[in-house]
């Protein structure tokens, strides 16, 4: 990976281990990409095929979560990392948690998908849309990842307002949609919970982007609102 970002140490080993798990949170961020994708395509188009293979393909996910989270436990007791080191190697832990659990929303959606199969389904295209944009704002974090960028980050996290938008949309519609069949109660539940873990994936991605920041500008931005970012950065 080539990130101006990161330093160059006296040791190369040293760089090799953190270009390595680097890559490898890339590796692992473009299955939870692929898998959140297909998992908006299973439900658009109730394809039952496609969510088996989210469901089967999710072990995937947790045994690269493991892999990754052993080499930094790894790089920690063997190199003693510190100051911008060891906010990368936390950086790292942190994202791949986020990554794992996005993971487990697109399993999740999958095996609604299943289990409803043949069932009346409320109207979906809010929740595609959002979907789309979740899956969006996923692909545009890990790209900003890939460079550490920090701008590229602040501009990803604003999208989740967006995201809130929509699923706030999305609940008026389904409220809608039971209202005028109450026998639809039971599946337009797990239909809002399939809407609310989209809408927790935007939440997600913006804890990424704070990593980001936090790594590179060694400023914890958690739980700040865009602008106390912004005047946080601008300092």
């Amino acid at each position: 990976m080539n990130n101006h970002n990161l330093k160059k140490h006296i040791s190369g080993q040293f760089n090799a281990e953190l270009e390595e798990v680097l890559n490898q949170v890339l590796v692992m961020g473009g299955l939870v990409e692929q898998q959140l994708t297909d998992a908006i395509t299973a439900i658009h188009k109730q394809d039952v095929d496609l969510a088996q293979l989210i469901v089967a393909n999710d072990s995937q996910v947790n045994a690269l979560e493991v892999d990754i989270d052993e080499d930094c436990t790894r790089i920690i007791a063997k190199r003693q990392p510190a100051a911008s080191d060891l906010r990368l190697v936390l950086a790292i832990i942190k994202t791949i948690t986020d990554l794992e659990r996005i993971g487990d929303v697109a399993k999740r959606i999958g095996m609604m998908v299943v289990d409803n199969a043949n069932k009346k389904q409320p109207p979906l295209v809010s929740m595609e849309n959002m979907g789309r944009r979740a899956v969006k704002m996923l692909h545009d974090v890990l790209d900003a990842f890939a460079r550490m960028d920090v701008e590229a980050a602040i501009e990803v996290h604003k999208e989740d307002a967006k995201v809130d938008r929509e699923y706030e949309s999305i609940i008026r519609e389904l409220m809608t949609f039971m209202m005028e069949d109450p026998r639809s109660i039971p599946h337009v539940l797990n239909v809002l919970w399939c809407a609310r873990s989209l809408e927790r994936v935007g939440d997600r991605v913006q804890h990424i982007c704070e990593y980001i920041i936090y790594f590179v500008k060694g400023k914890d931005v958690r739980h700040r609102s865009d602008e106390d970012i912004h005047s946080m950065l601008d300092r």
